[in-house]
Parts: C-alpha cells; structure tokens; sequence
C-alpha cells in the first residue's frame, strides 16, 4: 500500500514540474514578444547606440588676452584639456554660466573697454563667482569680483556694516580694473595679472623668486592657482562656441539684464522696505538690484550720494 501510494506521488510530482516548466516557457514567450517588452529593448538598443562620452578635441591655438598659450608643452595641453572636459560635462554649471553671462557680460564689456582692459577678464569675474551677486567665498572674499576687505578699501571701495561695494558691480569692476592694471605694470603679462588675482601679488612674487622663472605656464603654483587660467580659457572657449561642445539654447533661455532707472539718495533713509513701496516695488526687489545696501536702513551721516536702482 505504501509502495503504490509513493508511485502516486511522483505520478504527481512529475505533472506538477511539467505544469511549472511549460507556464515558465510561455510566460517568457508572451514577455518577449509584448509590445512594452519590444519597446523596452529597442529603446536599450538606441541608447546603446546613441550615447556616449568623448574626449574633446584640442585647439590647435589659443590665447587669453592676446598672449599665445603655449599648446606645444605637454603639460599645457593637459591643464587645459582638465579644465575643457570638467566645464563640458558639468552640464547644469555651465548651462547657469552661459545664462547668467548675458545679463552681466553687457555690464562688465564696457567697463573693461573704458579702463582699457582686455575683454578676456570679464571670463575671469564668471569663474570667480559663478556671477552670483551675493557670492562669499570660505576666506571671505565677496562679490562678483570677490574682493578681500582691506583689498576692496585699498581699491577705493567704500566696506561698512550699512555700505559694501564689493556687492556694487560697476564699483567692484572698476576696482578689479586697478588691481589687473596695476600687476600687469608688474608682471609685464596679462596672464601673470590674472593669476596675481588668484594668489595675490606677493604669492606670485615668493614663487617668481623661488622658482627663477616670469612664466605662468612655466610656473609651479599650488593647486588652485595652478587651474586658475585654464578654468578661464575653458569658460572662454564653451562660452564662445557654445553649441560646439554640446550646449544648445534659446534666446529665451538666456537671462535678460533687468531694466532699471537711478534714484539719487543724499539723506538717511529711516526703513528701505518703505522707500521700495514708495517706487513701486517689493524690498527683494529692491535689494536684488541694489545687494551692496546692506542693512534695512541708511544712517548717511556724511550726506553721500548713493544711486539706488530701481527695477522697472
């Protein structure tokens, strides 16, 4: 009885794998010929296709404020490929880079032209602060420019706790202005002016010194300084070619420069929320396009002129 009983059993136990096998078959015949399964594949199959990540052709010429950079040495060629393949695929940062640089670059242009600097540093002013206004950097330097305080003075800019020009972007460009000037009558080149930017005139100074050579691209600086000119040529290249390495937008996708008109203000002002509800317009209105007043009030015991922007 146990015996014929067993032979049910695996009578049973063969019908129940054979169901399994045969429900396992069909199961992946209808899953592969669904039309979600088909779609899901021919899609893997063009991304496969379609996609990819490349390396990024090296101009055969480049320069930075009309001084030739010197592509021939091995270690140029590569600082600068770094610096192309991190802006290029960084694709969210330099998509904000070119269209904040259409608001600010018509700002900056002319006041570089006016001061008789080359066009070139307006590129200097976007990767130093990404051109947020309000931008502090961990040492404390601030602004578009991001000026030190005892800089900012040194350059004519006024720094207090109601007053701080290196928020005021035609005052800090000018000041800028001064400072590249003034190590460009040092250095003798364009490109050592822009890393004394970076480094400050002494750090170039202990290392022109040190290392017996009057050369950027020449010059062993640490890791920030060593970049700062590449970062530079690379904004400059993507911004100038900006399809060319995979950016493509809009007029309407750019930032616009915000229209504005000049209220002169001599006197203290008791509270600037009233003052904006006076022009018509909300306080962050108003501090947005005026972000060196920075206090609710103005004290102005001395009757100084400051002009106010107010949006339209």
């Amino acid at each position: 009885m146990k015996h014929k009983n067993s032979k049910i059993n695996v009578k049973i136990l063969s019908i129940s794998i054979s169901i399994l096998l045969i429900t396992i078959v069909i199961n992946l015949f209808v899953r592969s010929s669904s039309p979600v399964t088909l779609q899901i594949e021919e899609n893997e199959k063009s991304f496969e296709q379609s996609y990819g990540i490349f390396a990024l052709p090296i101009p055969k010429e480049l320069d930075f404020a009309g001084e030739v950079v010197p592509l021939n040495k091995f270690y140029v060629r590569e600082s600068f490929d770094r610096e192309i393949l991190v802006n290029t695929y960084w694709q969210s940062q330099t998509l904000l880079l070119i269209k904040r640089a259409n608001r600010y670059f018509p700002i900056i242009e002319p006041i570089l032209k006016e001061q008789n600097l080359p066009d070139d540093f307006k590129y200097l002013a976007l990767i130093e602060s990404g051109f947020l206004q309000r931008a502090v950097s961990p040492s404390g330097a601030t602004g578009i420019w991001q000026f030190m305080k005892d800089t900012a003075k040194e350059y004519g800019l006024e720094v207090s706790n109601e007053i701080d020009e290196r928020y005021h972007l035609e005052k800090s460009t000018v000041a800028a202005c001064k400072y590249l000037k003034k190590a460009y009558q040092k250095y003798g080149t364009w490109t050592l002016a822009a890393a004394a930017y970076n480094a400050g005139m002494g750090g170039i100074d202990k290392q022109i010194s040190i290392q017996k050579e009057n050369n950027y691209y020449n010059l062993l600086f640490n890791e920030e300084t060593s970049r700062y000119v590449f970062r530079i040529l690379a904004i400059k290249q993507i911004l100038s070619s900006p399809e060319k390495y995979g950016f493509h937008l809009k007029k309407e996708d750019l930032y616009q420069p915000i229209p504005y008109y000049i209220v002169e203000v001599s006197d203290s002002i008791n509270n600037w929320a009233e003052f904006a509800k006076t022009h018509k317009v909300n306080y962050k209105e108003l501090k947005d396009m005026n972000p060196w007043l920075r206090e609710t009030s103005l004290t102005n015991k001395a009757k100084k002129s400051y002009f106010i922007k107010i949006p339209k």
